[in-house]
């Protein structure tokens, strides 16, 4: 079992105390986004979780607590973006602060355990594309040994999902145009020892070395893991261009304090997630919410490790 710590909220900046807390514990639920009275009780036994995926804009609040989660593989997805307060109102300073965290957490984890993230990429007046590319090169050669993978995407991605982005003025690219502005992103990348790849578009970057990613990557955990895993289909709750492997947030939308005003986690707007988010029990096995009298409370079936054992010539597992 993959789980994801998630998409739909910060967990490592805002709620790794009740994360850690569930790691204790051994088990936490997870409301059905859709199916609101459906919750999913999920077993947090290392022999059940293969790997963990955390995605954060900040991991500072988590940094000194890694060793309580030494038992579990896990990696990063993070984002570090050029953008000013204008965009991501609630991240630390990146030069002073954000950029250090990513080098502090390579360091203790090791570079295939840190993807970063330059996304969603939007156009206006002031994100330009030349200011894009300085700031990609900046980063770049900041993190350079401290990653080999960069992820990107553009914002015309997030559009389905309605949130809104009145007040970024963002422009509308040509294909022609992104793949040219792409080239020179996977060059200066190259240069810093690095590879970039997309996150759920359907552009096809690939005439200047651009592929399609897959963030809950199989193939990243088994390198990882120094094993092979069962086969994983690819995750359906996740939109038709996403290459994602299926896996298990545990997250829950409109509690990210962050604010960054492109995220489709956040649909409800700055006063939802401040009501949502004051619900926070690190006590509670779910987060910024709790088990309801009229909920039916499930055991997760996929709540199994996906590690393939070896069978020996009678087809039982060898020790």
């Amino acid at each position: 079992m993959i789980i994801s710590a998630s998409r739909r909220t910060d967990i490592p900046a805002c709620y790794s105390d009740w994360f850690l807390k569930r790691v204790q514990e051994g088990f936490l639920f997870v409301r059905n986004p859709k199916f609101r009275h459906s919750v999913s009780r999920i077993s947090l036994s290392p022999s059940v979780v293969d790997c963990i995926v955390f995605w954060t804009k900040n991991p500072l609040p988590m940094l000194d607590k890694l060793p309580a989660i030494r038992d579990y593989m896990y990696y990063f997805q993070f984002t570090v973006t050029g953008y000013g307060k204008d965009i991501e109102p609630h991240i630390p300073n990146k030069k002073n602060v954000i950029l250090p965290a990513f080098i502090r957490l390579s360091e203790q984890l090791g570079k295939d355990r840190m993807v970063w993230r330059y996304d969603p990429i939007l156009f206006n007046d002031r994100y330009t594309p030349e200011y894009h590319l300085r700031a990609f090169g900046e980063i770049a050669r900041t993190l350079e040994g401290y990653t080999d993978t960069c992820v990107i995407s553009f914002l015309d991605n997030y559009s389905v999902y309605g949130q809104a982005v009145t007040g970024l003025q963002a422009e509308d690219k040509t294909d022609d145009f992104l793949l040219d502005f792409s080239s020179k992103l996977a060059v200066t990348a190259k240069e810093h020892g690095m590879t970039v790849s997309t996150c759920a578009e359907e552009i096809d970057l690939s005439p200047v070395g651009i592929g399609h990613n897959a963030c809950i990557d199989k193939t990243r955990i088994e390198r990882l893991l120094g094993t092979t895993l069962s086969p994983l289909g690819k995750d359906t709750a996740q939109r038709s261009e996403c290459l994602c492997s299926t896996s298990i947030d545990i997250g829950t939308y409109n509690t990210c304090p962050n604010g960054c005003r492109y995220c489709y986690a956040n649909l409800k707007g700055d006063a939802m997630v401040k009501l949502i988010s004051a619900r926070y029990d690190i006590n509670s096995p779910m987060l910024c919410d709790r088990v309801r009298e009229e909920d039916e409370v499930v055991e997760n079936k996929n709540a199994r490790s996906l590690v393939r054992r070896e069978t020996d010539l009678f087809g039982g597992a060898m020790e």
